[in-house]
């Protein structure tokens, strides 16, 4: 889930004084209270939600921050306003070489491309804020939809990592909504298949 947000420059202030911060430094309730507060303010807002199977697509032929890269662009490009400044998270180790190809497409626009940028700059804050609330959200309809919990979908989270074992040990498939190329779903993959073999050698 990707979001740009945009704002008129004189309402930058109003962003921090409601408290846009850094999404995951805010508990789930207080995103929900500021997600229709952020949406009044906003000028413009553009949220794109690629499906597993395309970012798999995709991923046979780019990074994951290419392929978040030219998301942003896109949206960027979308927005109906004059674009004095764009303000990017950069998903590269060169925060600089993420953000050239904003400075080609916005040859008059201030860029900054900055690591943490969702902690650095209010706008940024709004921006992940709503993309949060959308995934939750997201999350919510398809545990609905299952009758049971994922946890947050996140590799570091026990239940969804424990979620994933157990659809894999039932169908020896992952649910459309996980993607084949997750590292995270590579590793659950191969520990069946290794043990698959251990299994054979064993008896």
């Amino acid at each position: 889930m990707i979001c740009a947000y945009v704002v008129e420059i004189e309402k930058h202030q109003h962003l921090k004084k409601i408290g846009a911060k850094d999404s995951k430094l805010l508990s789930k309730k207080k995103r929900e209270f500021l997600y229709p507060q952020l949406k009044k303010i906003a000028a413009d807002i553009k949220v794109k939600h690629l499906s597993p199977a395309e970012i798999d697509e995709l991923r046979k032929s780019f990074s994951l921050n290419v392929i978040e890269q030219q998301i942003m662009l896109k949206l960027a490009k979308e927005v109906k306003h004059d674009i004095e400044a764009i303000y990017i998270d950069a998903a590269d180790v060169n925060e600089k070489r993420f953000g050239l190809v904003f400075e080609e497409a916005f040859p008059k626009a201030k860029i900054v491309s900055k690591h943490k940028a969702d902690t650095l700059f209010p706008v940024v804050s709004a921006a992940s804020i709503i993309a949060k609330v959308e995934r939750d959200r997201d999350i919510e309809s398809l545990e609905l939809k299952l009758g049971e919990d994922i946890g947050s979908g996140y590799p570091a989270d026990p239940k969804t990592k424990s979620f994933l074992r157990k659809y894999y040990s039932q169908h020896r498939k992952f649910p459309p909504f996980v993607r084949e190329s997750w590292d995270t779903a590579k590793k659950i993959k191969k520990e069946f298949a290794d043990s698959k073999l251990t299994d054979f050698f064993s008896s």
